[in-house]
């Protein structure tokens, strides 16, 4: 570079820019037939983010899928970091959430990929803005991070579906959601790959400075001196090295010994009689299933073709039949009990003379019948309960099948189940982090997932699922019980490996001895607090960027 060109921190020229950070040097030449390359390249960063998810184990692709998105926004204006973002966002949420327009129509899956890719757009703004400050990838990690934990809160309490860390599940970057939970490991990931971006940038940078002097001593270009300097290159190794080594070193912390010795648990995988909205138009059926599963392994049982479970798991809406109001729903339930003869969680609709629905897990007894209930705490809009009802139906008239809302409980869900205290997580209750905290910290020895995925027919939806309680498990260093009324049904170590699974649509019942343990991980002990500091690290990148932005403003008006 020429004397009098400036160069910033990098050691690569700098481009003029305006007090909020936007270029203002004129276009180079050739720069309108590549005005399509940041745009593309940004929806296909979100694209390779999509591919990292399950069902394919590939959550490698999202190291480089954020070093595109790096190379995408960094230097960018604030508007186009907006848009580039958005475009980012879509390319992720589109295919990631094809699955909830699977029997709705297309307009609710696109509204909702609409709308929370507004998040990822905000995310591109605050990378954007950050990304000409030193270290600016821990920055934009941080920015990344507090974008998805405002999606995991609103609106209507949030979706956090997607967050980067529930596509790590087979990953090396695992073993930290032992550390901070789910923002940790996914700040991992993020800084990696914007470190991977700017290491290769930096290097790139170097290189091409160090070949203009042997340009210049063949005549064939003017002098120039510097390179890039270490510091910068030291922020982009780190940016690599930090998550990998926290990641090697937290691995004592997965753990699947049974501190608390090991129960035998049995899923039952009753199946429906038919796909889509409609499954549980034939509620009897689904409910006969489910109890014809169980007394099935009571026959293994008393053969000895398999072992005594101490206590059975059946899924979501196992019984759509009202056992309290209804009493041949509640005799075929009890002769299921009394014949495997071991307490027994079901899932239920509970209809009260007058109020909200509620959708219920029942501890029921064998000989005594139920004795406790949780309530799912956190039920899902536009699925369990309509918000804007009127509005909504201007566009969907399917928004009427639910007919009667669901409302959510208050309590905890821990039952004691022959001994085991076993705390419950009502399917959707999965994605967030505070509903599958919360059971650890109330007791919980192992935790189940009962779930109903029928309604979106053999779509990646249960595979994304899934995924959540193989994180939920290293996270709380829990076994994790997933009995699903169509699949995948699974049972999963404390340490994220999955022992046994069953096929969608198809009867199954699991039976594993499973490890209990009633040690806290440092991600159970902190709570919110990785998840805050991060978010003040955004923060404060963000004040920093706007700081710099209003004294440049100031210098360049004196």
């Amino acid at each position: 570079m020429s004397a009098t060109t400036p160069a910033d921190a990098s050691g690569t020229t700098a481009v003029p820019a305006d007090a909020s950070g936007t270029d203002t040097a004129p276009p180079a030449p050739g720069s309108r037939s590549r005005r399509f390359a940041r745009p593309a390249a940004a929806a296909l960063s979100g694209f390779l983010l999509y591919l990292s998810f399950p069902p394919r184990p590939l959550w490698w692709l999202a190291l480089p899928a954020f070093a595109l998105l790096g190379w995408t926004l960094r230097g960018r204006r604030l508007r186009a970091g907006f848009g580039l973002g958005y475009l980012a966002g879509l390319g992720f949420l589109l295919p990631l959430l094809v699955w909830t327009g699977e029997e709705v129509g297309a307009v609710p899956w696109l509204a909702l990929a609409a709308v929370e890719a507004l998040f990822v757009a905000v995310a591109g703004l605050g990378v954007a803005a950050v990304s000409r400050l030193p270290w600016w990838p821990f920055f934009a990690a941080g920015v990344w991070v507090l974008a998805e934990g405002a999606r995991a809160r609103v609106p209507f309490g949030g979706f956090p579906w997607g967050k980067v860390a529930f596509g790590q599940a087979d990953g090396a970057f695992l073993p930290l959601a032992a550390v901070g939970g789910t923002p940790l490991l996914g700040f991992a990931v993020v800084l990696c790959g914007f470190g991977l971006y700017e290491a290769a940038r930096l290097l790139l940078a170097r290189r091409a400075a160090r070949a203009v002097p042997r340009a210049t001593a063949t005549g064939t270009a003017p002098r120039a001196t510097g390179t890039a300097p270490r510091g910068p290159l030291l922020a982009a190794a780190l940016s690599v090295l930090v998550p990998v080594t926290g990641a090697l070193a937290a691995l004592p912390l997965v753990d699947d010994s049974a501190e608390d010795g090991t129960a035998t648990v049995a899923a039952v995988q009753g199946n429906v009689p038919r796909l889509g909205l409609d499954f549980n138009a034939q509620r009897r059926a689904v409910l006969d299933n489910h109890a014809a599963r169980t007394r099935e392994l009571a026959r293994a049982v008393r053969e000895k073709r398999a072992p005594r479970p101490d206590f059975v798991l059946w899924p979501e809406n196992s019984s759509d039949i009202d056992p309290y109001a209804n009493a041949d729903a509640a005799d075929v339930i009890d002769e299921a009990v009394r014949e495997i003869g071991a307490p027994t969680v079901i899932g239920a609709v509970v209809a009260p003379g007058t109020g909200k629905l509620r959708n219920t897990l029942i501890q029921w007894e064998p000989g005594r019948g139920p004795v406790a209930t949780y309530d799912k705490r956190h039920v899902q809009p536009f699925g369990e309960y309509i918000p804007m009802r009127s509005l909504v139906r201007i566009f969907n008239s399917d928004v009427d099948r639910v007919s009667r809302d669901f409302g959510p409980g208050s309590e905890v869900g821990v039952f004691d189940l022959a001994g085991t205290r076993v705390g419950l997580a009502t399917c959707y209750e999965a994605a967030f982090d505070w509903a599958v905290r919360d059971t650890v910290t109330h007791g919980a020895q192992l935790i189940t997932v009962p779930s109903n995925n029928a309604t979106f027919g053999r779509s990646e939806m249960t595979y994304q699922q899934l995924a959540m309680s193989r994180v939920r498990a290293v996270e709380h260093s829990r076994s994790v019980v997933v009995p699903v009324t169509s699949g995948v049904s699974a049972i999963i170590r404390p340490d994220g490996e999955i022992v046994a699974r069953t096929k969608m649509f198809t009867p199954d019942v699991l039976v594993e001895r499973v490890p209990l343990r009633s040690s806290r991980t440092p991600a159970t002990r902190m709570g919110t607090l990785p998840e805050a500091l991060l978010a003040a690290l955004a923060a404060a990148g963000l004040g920093l960027s706007a700081f710099r932005s209003v004294r440049a403003r100031r210098t360049r008006a004196e």
